[in-house]
């Protein structure tokens, strides 16, 4: 048997590089495949709709970029801002620029990368698992990664198939949601859960709002609700087995974001309520040097008035931190905040379908729109830099740009 590999097949393998590169927790190699990316993916052409949601990113770098000159930081910090700044609009361009009419099956396409992604994470946690003994929570994720947002996406896609018109033999099928829901548990991580769930929400078109979605939303939030109490009350031990200590960070959920009093000598309390104390030096530090309206620019830090460990360093100044809403706020200050706010509504507005194809993107822009919400409050939304779900929304954008110009 001969074995063909077309164009198709060496461009399938250029984007899953790009999907996957950020993985690996090297913003310089990410930053630098991307641009290279983007050089070879060049169009001459962008949809209105595309470069409208793609401007909202722009302006914020613009501001943060004009009020970072009014003040005199290192060159080193100025410069990796402004890479990191540039993420979501490198994303987003490259995932536009990925797409083109010659590609068979566009969100086999996409289906195919996230399935690359979930077997290297799978073999990683392997690794961990057999070679390493990892058996706790924290070491699971330090060996598989903490999370993969683009893979929610593509397991999205492999549950609506046909929805999506992906053309999936029963056998394959099974394959490829053992491969990717084990993948997708072993994440443990509770925002891919969140997103798991609104994502398939949105699909079955419960977010669109009526009777029955109202009656759908209200039983989950009771559900939710008493689940919550119910992890609550029986009170999870931070360092019990894995069970106790994913329930643990169930716990912490509406603790660790939105505590506003936390004890820097209590190395327990200031763990549990890390994130939560970046938010809250970031405001004293905005308020106290008077840049509470206009941010303090590209090039600037957040003081934590101690060393922290983050990653694999001791750091008392962070330069991004784990909320993407502050991030751009420290940047670009309040006008920085209206224009992220206005990138997450762009997705619930009314928007007439072509076909059921459109429609069903709709479906997953409205989904994405809510879980921006929340992924911009507790792992930075876009601007992660170990994410990718910016070249499937951008190359979202471009397949529904093209079914438009098919059909009229």
């Amino acid at each position: 048997m001969k074995l063909s590999l077309n164009k198709e097949f060496f461009y399938q393998l250029f984007f899953t590089f790009c999907v996957v590169i950020p993985f690996f927790n090297n913003y310089e190699l990410s930053f630098i495949s991307w641009l290279l990316a983007l050089v070879l993916t060049f169009k001459k052409s962008y949809s209105a709709s595309f470069l409208r949601y793609v401007s909202y990113f722009i302006f914020i770098f613009i501001l943060a970029f004009i009020v970072g000159v009014f003040y005199q930081y290192r060159l080193y910090f100025v410069i990796r801002d402004i890479t990191y700044l540039l993420k979501p609009i490198l994303g987003l361009f490259i995932g536009y620029q990925f797409f083109n009419s010659q590609i068979k099956n566009p969100f086999k396409f996409l289906l195919y990368s996230g399935l690359a992604m979930a077997i290297i994470h799978l073999a990683l946690v392997g690794y961990g698992i057999v070679f390493q003994g990892a058996k706790s929570v924290a070491s699971i994720r330090e060996y598989g990664g903490y999370f993969n947002d683009y893979e929610i996406y593509t397991f999205i896609i492999l549950l609506f198939h046909k929805k999506f018109q992906v053309d999936l033999s029963t056998k394959r099928y099974r394959l490829f949601f053992i491969i990717m829901g084990l993948s997708t548990f072993f994440y443990l991580a509770r925002t891919n859960f969140i997103q798991l769930v609104i994502l398939f929400m949105a699909m079955k078109g419960w977010l669109i709002l009526n009777k029955k979605s109202l009656t759908i939303i209200g039983t989950l939030i009771i559900a939710s609700v008493l689940s919550y109490t119910a992890i609550y009350l029986y009170n999870p031990k931070r360092n019990g087995d894995s069970v106790n200590e994913f329930l643990y960070k169930i716990k912490l959920i509406p603790l660790e974001a939105f505590a506003t009093k936390i004890n820097r000598n209590d190395w327990k309390d200031f763990h549990d309520h890390y994130r939560s104390y970046e938010n809250v030096r970031t405001i004293e530090q905005l308020t106290y040097n008077d840049s509470y309206i206009l941010g303090e620019g590209i090039g600037s830090q957040v003081d934590l008035k101690q060393k922290v460990r983050l990653g694999d360093m001791d750091l008392r100044h962070i330069s991004i931190l784990h909320n993407g809403y502050m991030t751009v706020y420290l940047k670009a200050g309040i006008p920085g905040l209206l224009l992220l706010f206005g990138s997450i509504f762009y997705f619930f507005r009314k928007q007439s379908s072509v076909n059921d194809l459109d429609h069903n993107i709709n479906l997953l822009f409205i989904g994405t729109g809510l879980f921006l919400i929340i992924s911009y409050w507790v792992f930075m939304g876009f601007y992660n830099l170990l994410d990718s779900k910016s070249l499937l929304i951008g190359f979202l954008f471009s397949y529904k740009n093209h079914l438009r110009k098919i059909t009229y």
